[in-house]
């Protein structure tokens, strides 16, 4: 509702969800973005089990030297970067990374989990016991990150392989949508509604009625049983 422009990228696939949140202004947030999504389409392919994490991690050090690149050629975009959240599928298994505050949900069981960890500044502050959440809400360095592919070489990305199950739920968003929406409302949308495309466009428009501050990007996707080719994905 207040952003003119869209810095946010993201992509659902057969094997690949990803959401990237952009910055720097001026379009900048928008070309680390899609240039960072851009990398993991090309993963989008059959990926052996046992190599899910490093092949996602590649990925993700691909992205990160793309970015630099553009910086390089291009001075004037010096100071752009994104977070990044995805997901590489293969079977009943998933690699997870996170760079920065974009997050991944899982519905499982009618419960709501958040299943990645923010990397900033007020989240280590949370975590070491200094805030609480009431002053999380609040305060002033809320969206100061501790990690974004921006180009540089000391990227820390959390990673993670996990099981998925037949019935599994799962959101990947920007901070633009769990910013503004309670874990309870999404929580509620996520159980309430079959369709994932209707889940999409009601969590959107909650974060519109929320305000709408930042770009909302969001991806529900659903764990289907496809027989003798074990689980899969149905994205919106």
């Amino acid at each position: 509702m207040l952003r003119e422009e869209n810095e946010d990228s993201a992509y659902a696939g057969r094997r690949v969800l990803a959401v990237a949140d952009g910055m720097g202004g001026h379009a900048a947030g928008e070309i680390a973005s899609a240039a960072v999504i851009e990398e993991l389409r090309a993963v989008d392919v059959d990926v052996p089990e046992d190599d899910l994490v490093a092949t996602l991690e590649e990925a993700v050090r691909r992205a990160n030297q793309k970015v630099h690149g553009l910086v390089e050629a291009d001075p004037s975009l010096q100071g752009m970067g994104t977070t990044l959240t995805a997901m590489l599928w293969s079977g009943a298994q998933l690699a997870l990374v996170q760079i920065g505050d974009s997050r991944a949900y899982l519905l499982r069981d009618d419960s709501l989990y958040q299943i990645t960890h923010d990397q900033t500044l007020v989240q280590t502050l949370l975590d070491d016991g200094k805030i609480n959440e009431e002053e999380a809400a609040t305060h002033p360095f809320r969206s100061m990150l501790l990690q974004a592919l921006d180009g540089r070489s000391d990227i820390a990305p959390d990673l993670q392989l996990r099981g998925a199950l037949v019935g599994d739920r799962y959101l990947l968003c920007s901070d633009g949508l769990w910013d503004v929406v309670s874990p309870e409302a999404i929580h509620k949308a996520l159980t309430g509604i079959t369709d994932p495309d209707q889940v999409v466009g009601d969590l959107v428009e909650a974060a519109n009625a929320g305000g709408g501050p930042d770009n909302i990007t969001c991806i529900v996707a659903d764990v289907v049983d496809l027989g003798e080719h074990d689980a899969g994905l149905t994205p919106a």
